[in-house]
């Protein structure tokens, strides 16, 4: 069995969410004028990190 993700494993909820956390990544990143790196996206890191776990602990149950 494969603990791997694939886009198929994601519910369409799931899907939404994780492209609009994306995007807000993509806009702090471009607050970043001046080049510095010090924009803080662990936050939503770890939301996108959680919509993972649970779309894979959905996979690991359906598979037994």
């Amino acid at each position: 069995m494969s603990d791997d993700l694939e886009f198929s494993d994601f519910t369409t909820l799931e899907k939404v969410r994780i492209a609009a956390l994306v995007g807000r990544m993509s806009k702090r990143g471009l607050a970043d004028r001046d080049g510095s790196g010090r924009i803080d996206l662990s936050d939503l890191q770890r939301k996108v990190t959680r919509i993972e776990q649970q779309a894979l602990r959905r996979k690991k149950r359906g598979t037994k």
